[in-house]
């Protein structure tokens, strides 16, 4: 058994925590370390990452697709929006 520490947590916080933990049917504490170890483990992105830092994995991984869309996208919208009218 590894050490314990107690944490204070806000009641709307403390509400969303017990209604996952009877919802997955675990303890509160498992819940927890779950959590925080997928905090840890960078498997969570974290708030104060760049927002790339949260789709690095995304970027590179679609083929396809115009290869100027980001200097021409506006005519791209106007294109699709036309069509379909």
């Amino acid at each position: 058994m590894g050490a314990r520490i107690s944490v204070r947590l806000q009641e709307p916080l403390l509400k969303q925590l017990n209604r996952e933990a009877r919802k997955r049917r675990i303890r509160r504490s498992d819940l927890v370390r779950e959590a925080l170890e997928a905090f840890l483990s960078g498997e969570v992105a974290r708030v104060d990452s760049l927002p790339y830092e949260r789709v690095r994995d995304l970027v590179g991984s679609l083929a396809g697709g115009p290869p100027d869309l980001g200097e021409q996208h506006r005519k791209y919208l106007w294109d699709l929006i036309g069509e379909r009218r």
